[in-house]
């Protein structure tokens, strides 16, 4: 759905105010003391995502050729975004006081142990934040295997494109699978050919450790395993991996409102209605890395993640007072509010198929 806002008094908010509403819940949050460190909570974190991550190299090793590598495997994947998680932390400036400390850190969880470049991240990341589910200008609705808006959908072209948009939905979690592979690639062109400028102060750094990482990372399975355990192993880390990153973030925005591009709104507002929150517990906030409180960062995205939870109440009551939808649902039913998102995009591509081709 398209979100067109009139920035008039339309939600019966008098324009007037919208400048100063932001204002009030940021002097709010930061009087609770929400926006400081959390040093403890972060050494804990960074400590057990670490050692867990280094204990499973181990256990690889010690396993040798056998195909309970394959467990081995899955437990890597869903390791590998746990510490992305941390890197996306450290890229949002929420871990260490100094900029050069944290983007070490997110430089290290990134290029050397997940194999990402975090310039690329951020470069995607940053045009993201400054507009979240905007046509042609947030790249994570831009228009790829899958298609997230009407208009990319009318534009579809060719055999291949068009199946895969008219059945997207029934297609989404198998293509989270090949998401790690795309990161990764992603990362590559991004390293090797964007221009300086643009790719950062630590391209050399990052180029480098990428490098270890690949050499790393394949020379770790061709020593442990025989060719086909390597394959396989490779196959099942990197389609968790994948499936675990995109489940991660695919309810946060998928399914709400856009804006049309070159539309105006507000930051309160332009950050509140098109992001989704995931309820749940503290297992909700491991899994989910604190992204299923998906409103609060993005209005406070240096925030530590300890503090999210108790921002989430603020922020819930200052979009309560100013007439703002909040939308929080289910981790399962932001899954079915995507699924029947894209499956709604495809309808009209399937209403052109011959009669018997509808698959599903």
């Amino acid at each position: 759905m398209t979100l067109t806002l009139d920035t008039g008094a339309a939600d019966g908010v008098d324009a007037s105010r919208r400048g100063s509403d932001f204002a009030g819940l940021r002097r709010q949050i930061r009087d609770a003391g929400l926006l400081e460190r959390r040093y403890g909570s972060y050494l804990a974190r960074i400590a057990l995502t670490v050692g867990a991550f280094a204990a499973t190299w181990v256990a690889f090793v010690w396993l040798g050729n056998s195909w309970l590598q394959l467990i081995v495997a899955a437990v890597l994947g869903l390791l590998f975004t746990q510490v992305g998680f941390l890197g996306h932390d450290c890229g949002h400036q929420q871990v260490w006081r100094t900029r050069r400390a944290n983007d070490l850190l997110s430089v290290v969880s990134a290029d050397l142990l997940l194999g990402l470049s975090f310039a690329w991240w951020v470069d995607k990341h940053n045009r993201h934040h400054a507009h979240p589910n905007q046509e042609d200008q947030d790249p994570d609705i831009g228009a790829g295997a899958l298609v997230f808006t009407p208009s990319q959908a009318a534009e579809r072209r060719g055999t291949v494109a068009r199946f895969l948009t008219r059945h997207q939905a029934a297609l989404f979690f198998p293509l989270l699978t090949l998401e790690g592979l795309n990161l990764h690639v992603a990362s590559v062109r991004f390293l090797l050919t964007t221009p300086t400028t643009r790719a950062g102060r630590y391209r050399v750094l990052e180029i480098v450790l990428f490098s270890v990482h690949v050499i790393g990372y394949l020379g770790a399975l061709l020593l442990v395993l025989d060719p086909l355990h390597a394959l396989a192993f490779f196959a099942v880390h990197q389609a968790i991996f994948g499936m675990y990153m995109g489940c991660s973030f695919a309810p946060n925005h998928k399914g709400m409102p856009t804006l049309a591009p070159g539309e105006k709104i507000d930051f309160l507002r332009r950050q509140v209605l098109t992001s989704r929150n995931v309820r749940g517990g503290w297992f909700t906030d491991l899994a989910l890395g604190g992204l299923n409180y998906q409103v609060e960062h993005h209005l406070f995205p240096n925030m530590p993640r300890a503090n999210l939870r108790k921002a989430q109440t603020v922020v819930r009551a200052h979009c309560r007072s100013n007439a703002i939808d909040y939308t929080e649902t289910s981790l399962i039913g932001s899954y079915a509010i995507v699924l029947r998102h894209l499956h709604a995009l495809g309808a009209p591509l399937r209403r052109l198929e011959p009669r018997g081709a509808e698959i599903g």
